[in-house]
């Protein structure tokens, strides 16, 4: 694509004029959503975690919807129902939530597993199956689920079977002071969400995603990645390890982060910037390692050192 960087461009600075101050975690996210993958968003409450997700979708021109999860949420009402019709004496479908095309599920550790799960096709298959019938959602589908990583009362903690579908997790963290006084400053009147202007399309933004599938990635950077999450598997302060859809959403990761900077070709410094997002949330330390208060974010960075970088790895091609 000719305009792939007129289009990074506008959708990061859009985002930019109403999460102040996160760059760096914009691009992050948007490397994931250009990559087809889910986010998973821990932080504390009231750090634009929901208005993230909207943000790209009016920028985008996407579908979007916000599920509030509650204990009484129940999978229809993510999935959508067959309603009786007494005129025609038939079952219609009504469509739930999840055809949209970004999806905030608020909260999503206070639902129960049985709502939690709902989304398990949804997230994999870009479908969903309801009373024998599948449908197909329309694409992109992106999910940002949100939740409270300090707050665990009436909570119910994502398995790591659903844990694996989302490929980062990340944390906005609180804004600097200079980047909150202008916060205040620019919703004194109006909220800068409001005056958020349409600059992609959807049709675009799947360009987008064939598009880094084209970026280059040397063989010695695959070997790297590989060698990085098969020492997840046999260290000894890890029960669980990172799985083969780790593999393969960390090396589509880094595609797209590469094509966000700019580039085709792949560098050592993606993945290894790419390593915690896509990598931590997968990892399960064993229980004398939490007794020791040893964390997955410490091994992390313990691997990335202990394996050596590829020196040597060509640049193919030119500039996205």
């Amino acid at each position: 694509m000719n305009n792939f960087r007129e289009q990074v461009s506008g959708l990061i600075g859009a985002m930019d004029a109403v999460i102040l101050d996160k760059t760096p975690v914009i691009k992050t996210a948007l490397a994931a959503v250009l990559a087809g993958g889910h986010v998973l968003l821990e932080d504390v409450p009231g750090v634009a975690k929901t208005m993230l997700a909207r943000t790209l979708a009016l920028a985008s021109g996407c579908k979007f919807y916000r599920i509030q999860c509650t204990p009484d949420l129940l999978p229809s009402d993510i999935t959508g129902d067959s309603v009786f019709n007494p005129k025609t004496q038939e079952f219609n479908f009504r469509k739930g939530p999840v055809f949209s095309q970004i999806l905030v599920a608020d909260e999503i550790n206070r639902a129960t597993p049985r709502t939690q799960a709902a989304l398990l096709e949804a997230m994999a298959e870009g479908q969903v199956t309801i009373d024998g019938q599948t449908y197909v959602l329309e694409q992109p589908f992106i999910v940002f689920a949100t939740q409270n990583p300090v707050e665990h009362e009436g909570t119910f903690p994502l398995p790591e079977a659903q844990l694996d579908r989302f490929m980062m997790r990340l944390s906005l963290g609180y804004p600097g002071i200079l980047a909150e006084a202008q916060l205040l400053e620019k919703t004194r009147v109006n909220h800068p969400i409001e005056t958020v202007e349409q600059v992609s399309s959807p049709k675009i933004l799947l360009k987008m995603q064939a598009a880094i599938k084209d970026v280059h990635v040397h063989e010695k950077l695959r070997h790297y990645m590989l060698r990085l999450v098969s020492r997840t598997r046999d260290c000894t302060h890890l029960s669980l390890g990172a799985s083969p859809r780790a593999s393969m959403m960390l090396f589509r990761a880094c595609q797209a982060f590469a094509a966000l900077q700019g580039r085709n070709y792949v560098l050592p410094d993606d993945v290894k910037y790419l390593a915690r997002p896509v990598l931590e949330h997968r990892l399960l330390l064993n229980p004398e390692s939490r007794l020791r208060r040893v964390t997955t974010e410490a091994v992390l960075n313990e691997l990335l050192q202990e394996i050596p970088v590829p020196k040597e790895v060509s640049r193919s091609g030119n500039n996205t």
